[in-house]
């Protein structure tokens, strides 16, 4: 007889062991090389908390799942009680509202997610060998702890492809995104990636990168130990220009900045400074395959530095190491033309109320047709070589 699983809810990360937790989140992560995906590691979603970043006053609330068997943890899910839709980039605002005009309660919902972390990757984090009984465990306890609490609904943003497949055999509604991820081809060098477009475009990009560069200062490439203290003051302050322009308030707080040093060896910093004095940086993280770009701002404008120091730069360093992909965030059609190209991106979502879950799928099954035109045309449009 198959032993049952218990599950328990947290509502801090720092009551799970982190071993425990990071026996689910990076278990190929033996040998010192980073993990496939830091975002879902212990100490990243810790900093969030301590930090404030999410938890009291900010409509983000800790209620991480435990799946366990005889005591032993097999699964874990960062999970969070929302009140409500902010930082989260798979957009729900128009159920929201047409649920709440109906005059029911959308919020507070449940969110399986990394939070303001649109990087697509496993939710439902699993022991090695254990992921069949992991993911189910979680995805039946997660539905079980809405109904029980009489919540609208409950969502899984960003994550992987398999995940959507096991919740939609459970009955979870599937909804698809797209993102813009550049790709090695095995390339030797940056010249060797623009010698696959189209010449049109390889010229646009030699003239964008000279230009970029002719800024007046010099740009450099950190990581480990050559990121210090005071680059994190730079930037916060490069943090707070972009978030005060984007979102009006920034999500993340000056103590998450500090907490990141801490992870310095996750982490490239490339840096546009002008006689010392950084002027413009973005802050990636640094993942087994792929490099992961997070946070970009400037204290000075300058003709295409943001594409320099996002893209191209991110580029020439994932290729020198080897790395698979560079991913750079959510939406930005002009990354097509810098060689990134569009992906699909996946979220379910349990929707309780029969009425609200109805209009949802039958909004979702167009949305994902569109959203597969829209990658066919749009890759089609991309820069490389025909043929």
């Amino acid at each position: 007889m198959q032993n049952s699983v218990e599950i328990t809810l947290h509502s801090r990360i720092s009551d799970i062991p982190e071993q425990d937790w990071d026996a689910c989140a990076c278990p190929e992560a033996k040998d010192g090389s980073p993990p496939f995906d830091p975002f879902t590691r212990h100490r990243f979603l810790a900093a969030l908390e301590a930090s404030g970043s999410v938890g009291p006053g900010t409509g983000w609330s800790a209620q991480h799942l435990v799946a366990r068997i005889d005591g032993a943890v097999i699964a874990v899910m960062p999970l969070y009680l929302k009140s409500h839709s902010q930082g989260e980039y798979v957009f729900d605002h128009a159920w929201a509202d047409a649920f709440e005009r109906a005059g029911g309660d959308y919020y507070p919902k449940l969110q399986g997610a990394v939070p303001f972390t649109p990087v697509p990757g496993q939710r439902l984090l699993c022991r090695a060998g254990l992921e069949a009984a992991g993911r189910a465990a979680l995805l039946q306890g997660l539905a079980q702890l809405t109904m029980q609490n009489r919540l609208s609904s409950a969502h899984l943003t960003f994550c992987s492809a398999a995940e959507a497949e096991t919740a939609e055999a459970l009955g979870w509604l599937h909804r698809t995104g797209l993102q813009f991820h550049w790709e090695n081809r095995g390339y030797a060098s940056f010249e060797d990636f623009l010698a696959t477009l189209a010449s049109r475009k390889r010229k646009a990009l030699r003239k964008e990168r000279e230009k970029a560069q002719a800024f007046g200062g010099t740009i450099r490439a950190l990581t480990g130990d050559e990121i210090a203290p005071a680059h994190w003051a730079a930037m916060w302050a490069f943090y707070q220009d972009t978030g005060a322009r984007k979102w009006g308030t920034p999500y993340l707080t000056r103590a998450f900045f500090d907490a990141l040093h801490e992870m310095r060896d996750d982490i490239l910093l490339i840096l546009a400074e002008r006689d010392g004095r950084p002027v413009a940086g973005a802050l990636n993280f640094i993942g087994r395959e792929a490099l992961f770009g997070r946070y970009w701002g400037c204290l000075e404008d300058h003709a295409f530095l943001h594409f320099e120091l996002c893209y191209h730069q991110a580029t020439d360093w994932a290729i020198a190491r080897g790395l698979q992909r560079v991913e750079a965030g959510a939406q930005g059609e002009h990354k097509l033309a810098r060689g990134y190209l569009p992906v699909t991106t996946h979220s379910v979502h349990f929707i309780a109320h029969p009425g609200l879950r109805r209009a949802v799928e039958d909004y979702l099954e167009q949305e994902r047709a569109a959203v597969a035109d829209d990658i066919e045309g749009l890759t089609e449009l991309g820069p490389f070589k025909a043929g």
